[in-house]
């Protein structure tokens, strides 16, 4: 648990750095002022998946898939939220802005999902079942 945090915590550092060299190199051309807030919201959705994935591993280590890829679901539907509020409270109304913040989310979104990926095929051995021949 502290290695995914650590992981977390670095990959975060690298992609904030990125984003605000980005901002202060080109401003809000290129980078949507809510990019912050955007990024914030996918590091706290990583979190959240992270414990709900490890807290029902805990309880039935057999059910690992359905707790990821359920994980996985309410990312997914987290993050339609996020844009449909966007779009709802005028964001479609802001010409190129509208597109710079759709670039920013689903840049954001699949990092973090690649993350997530990666961070679970690296720790794959610890869910699988110990003693278990396949012959």
């Amino acid at each position: 648990m502290l290695q995914f945090f650590r992981q977390l915590l670095i990959f975060s550092l690298l992609i904030g750095a990125v984003l605000y060299a980005l901002h202060t190199q080109y401003g809000t051309t290129l980078v949507h002022p809510l990019a912050g807030y955007i990024f914030s919201f996918f590091i706290l959705i990583t979190i959240i998946t992270y414990w709900i994935t490890l807290r029902l591993v805990r309880i039935s280590p057999d059910n690992f898939m359905a707790a990821y890829f359920g994980s996985m679901v309410l990312r997914l539907l987290l993050s339609l939220g996020l844009v449909l509020v966007y779009l709802y409270r005028g964001g479609a109304r802001e010409g190129d802005a509208r597109w710079t913040f759709l670039g920013a989310f689903f840049i954001l979104y699949f990092l973090f999902a690649g993350f997530e990926v990666w961070t679970v095929l690296s720790n794959l051995r610890p869910f699988s079942k110990r003693g278990v021949t396949i012959t």
